[in-house]
């Protein structure tokens, strides 16, 4: 199967969530939440700087749960509207 190339609002939609994520270590060392999220750090510095825009989901699951997000929030994130699913519905 050929993966059909990001759209310019999934490439930006990555970009609100590594900025999220970011905003969410603060100072904690990125090593740490990696490990604590059971990726490597490599993974998560491009899920951070844009470059791996479309994570798994279960990539994002662990890391809400290593940076005490929840899913809902960085799904707004990624929509870009700043409102929880119940509300985008």
């Amino acid at each position: 199967m050929v993966r059909q190339p990001l759209t310019p609002e999934q490439i930006e939609a990555g970009r609100r969530l590594g900025a999220l994520l970011r905003r969410a270590r603060a100072d904690r060392e990125l090593t740490e939440v990696a490990h604590a999220a059971g990726i490597s750090p490599e993974t998560l510095r491009k899920i951070e700087t844009g470059r791996l825009p479309t994570p798994g989901f279960g990539t994002i699951v662990c890391l809400g749960d290593a940076l005490d997000l929840p899913v809902r929030e960085l799904a707004a994130a990624w929509r870009g509207d700043g409102q929880p699913w119940e509300a985008a519905s």
